[in-house]
């Protein structure tokens, strides 16, 4: 029996991003604000502090229609180009960079990564979405299947690349998400730096009534796929799920991969 997979048209037919905002991120109701959300951020916030990961420039890949992957970056990039493919995630996003009254309210995961860097007032959080706000540049529309992801655009290379949540979507299969890895790597410079995290063995997830279906990806798989793509691992991480949420979707750990580009 073949897998099934959700198509690119499926996406741009049926996500909704006020229903995957509630579905997962609303501050009371959201099924990943505890170990999802404790995993990327911690994960994030040490590679951008202690492990050093800082430049001019940071993309963010597949950014669905959140924030939150971005919040430690602003203190270590100048500028940030965040994208994803859908129409509907990139009017959220303007939404929140605009601080639309009706904008998506991350409040409170901005209140955790300030005290993760040991700031956690009100008026810290305010100046935390304030620089975030200034340091996104661009918001642009990617797609992980073509071979410059920004077609038509031009991209300049990036000192590092993240993506959250996203190339288990587009990839049906392990040998595309090794060609999206590599069509990545045009936009990232020589030894600059690449982190995605994720969900490992999922294979359906909903977004409010829809279910959608990703590819699902094993450790041992991922593993290679960086490497067919041609990266140098840096670290891996990986933590089991246990708040299980099986009618939500069925990600049996989440995954954590920094990796380089080589010099040469």
């Amino acid at each position: 029996m073949e897998t099934p997979f959700s198509s690119s048209q499926t996406y741009i037919d049926e996500f909704d991003p006020l229903d995957y905002y509630k579905t997962y991120y609303h501050p009371e109701e959201g099924a990943l604000t505890g170990e999802w959300l404790d995993f990327t951020l911690r994960n994030f916030h040490e590679t951008f502090t202690l492990g050093g990961v800082k430049g001019d420039l940071l993309i963010d890949f597949g950014a669905g229609p959140a924030i939150y992957q971005l919040l430690s970056a602003c203190e270590a990039f100048n500028n940030i180009i965040t994208s994803d493919f859908l129409e509907q995630n990139l009017a959220q996003l303007q939404k929140w960079l605009r601080n639309d009254p009706d904008a998506f309210d991350w409040t409170r995961i901005v209140k955790y990564v300030c005290e993760l860097e040991g700031n956690s007032d009100n008026e810290s959080c305010k100046k935390k979405e304030e620089k975030l706000r200034r340091t996104v540049t661009k918001v642009l529309k990617c797609d992980a299947l073509k071979k410059n992801p920004y077609d038509p655009v031009e991209m300049p290379q990036a000192d590092c690349l993240i993506s959250c949540l996203c190339l288990e979507a587009p990839c049906k299969d392990v040998e595309s998400f090794t060609n999206a890895l590599r069509n990545l790597k045009g936009l990232i410079k020589p030894g600059g730096h690449i982190v995605i995290q994720s969900a490992l063995n999922c294979t359906y997830y909903y977004v409010g009534p829809k279910k959608f279906f990703p590819l699902a990806i094993s450790k041992e798989e991922l593993e290679m796929a960086f490497k067919e793509a041609g990266y140098e691992i840096v670290k891996i991480k990986v933590t089991p799920v246990l708040e299980k949420s099986t009618d939500i979707s069925n990600q049996d750990s989440y995954y954590f991969v920094h990796a380089r580009k080589p010099c040469s």
